[in-house]
């Protein structure tokens, strides 16, 4: 009793922490997806998360796997983040530098910290309920004053919370359904200026809003060591209300519109039959063609980005080396949302992951989780300009090195 009172006490601390430390955070994914959930997921490039469930993380990928746990778990852990965000034969020609200038930046990255709590409740053999508190969206590029073209570069910070709220049941030994509400806050945060002997104010919004999701998925166990998982998550178009400049005039209250990507993902899990080894993989579809233009209700379209869906395929191992020790590592390939428009202030390209990670059993009941990537980005042509105004070239490169640590407890 003693331990499950410090557990719920200790639970009751982090979820506190959890929602108020809404962090800035740098892209790691494809577009300005996170994958932040979990520390078990980042170990293994989040390969096969929508149906190995080991433990309540797997609630963020598919609601449905809560029906594969039979005591109530909560899981949470902290996610670090560091990106290497550089742009190099970079040229601005502009209003200081009609002839042209060099534009190169190497200091547009930095470092994050992003909180996650996961809790499932079995109310009995075929209902489960849960939470979770996460971020599912958000990317962060800052360009301090040296750098040349500041209505392209700027601050760029973009922020999200996602409070799950899911059920799920089981039909029969091999399926089991699930479904839930994502109640996802934003804020964003642009500011842009041109630089005409002096400095002009291009673009400052500041705003935050609301948006409803929801999230459907199933598990099918073919039996003890192979199943497989499927989830579909619809995110909604956010509407951020706030104080917006854009070309000298101010917009009071005005209603910034971001549209956020659905995403589906499909993932098996195979454990070999008679050894410590298991092979899983994913597919997730994620539509971000819905972010194609970035608008307002004053002013009408401030950026064009014209993304496209994407793709992203991971394959990953697992060894469970003991009782107290299982190994796993993993590999990710992960599409770029951009397509024709590129662009400086959200650098974007196709993507590697190689991931490795452990779990620690401390008992049967308790675990910690270690997983880290490094993200290997691709060189990227940006071209664009202000017609009459400026213009800039260059290339972007964007690497990160992603840590977690995660602590999980069954009661």
């Amino acid at each position: 009793m003693r331990t499950q009172m410090q557990g719920l006490c200790f639970f009751k601390k982090t979820l506190l922490a959890s929602a108020i430390s809404l962090t800035a955070l740098q892209v790691n994914a494809a577009g300005f997806q996170l994958n932040v959930q979990s520390a078990t997921g980042l170990g293994r490039a989040f390969a096969g998360d929508a149906v190995i469930a080991d433990n309540a993380s797997a609630m963020a990928r598919n609601t449905a796997t809560m029906a594969l746990f039979d005591k109530t778990s909560i899981s949470t852990g902290l996610n670090f983040l560091k990106t290497d965000i550089n742009i190099k034969n970079a040229n601005y020609t502009g209003p200081t530098a009609p002839t042209g200038a060099s534009s190169n930046y190497d200091d547009a990255g930095g470092i994050s910290i992003a909180p996650n709590i996961h809790v499932i409740f079995p109310l009995n053999e075929k209902v489960a309920v849960g939470f979770d508190i996460y971020s599912n969206f958000g990317t962060a590029t800052d360009f301090n004053d040296s750098f040349v073209g500041s209505e392209y570069g700027g601050l760029t910070d973009v922020k999200s919370l996602n409070l799950g709220l899911a059920v799920s049941y089981r039909l029969n030994k091999q399926w089991s359904v699930g479904g839930g509400l994502d109640i996802i806050y934003g804020t964003g945060e642009l500011k842009r200026e041109l630089n005409v002997g002096s400095k002009v104010t291009v673009l400052d919004a500041d705003a935050a809003g609301f948006g409803l999701g929801f999230n459907l998925g199933t598990v099918f166990e073919l039996n003890e060591n192979n199943r497989f998982g499927l989830s579909y998550h619809y995110s909604p178009e956010l509407k951020a209300k706030g104080d917006i400049t854009y070309r000298g005039v101010t917009a009071k209250d005005d209603t910034l519109y971001m549209g956020l990507p659905d995403m589906a993902e499909f993932s098996g899990y195979h454990r070999i039959k008679n050894t410590p080894y298991a092979v899983h993989y994913s597919v997730q579809w994620i539509g971000w063609s819905s972010f194609d233009t970035l608008d307002t209700k004053a002013f009408g379209t401030i950026n064009d980005y014209q993304w496209k869906d994407t793709m992203h395929f991971s394959l990953g191992g697992t060894y469970y080396l003991s009782d107290t020790w299982t190994l796993r590592a993993g590999y990710m390939y992960d599409q770029s949302a951009q397509d024709k428009v590129t662009s400086i202030s959200v650098p974007d390209s196709d993507r590697q992951w190689f991931s490795a990670g452990f779990t620690y059993h401390l008992s049967e009941d308790a675990n910690i989780d270690v997983g880290a990537t490094y993200l290997l980005g691709k060189d990227v042509d940006v071209d664009e300009q202000k017609t009459g105004i400026s213009k800039i070239t260059g290339t972007t490169h964007a690497n990160a090195i992603l840590a977690a640590v995660q602590y999980s407890h069954q009661f």
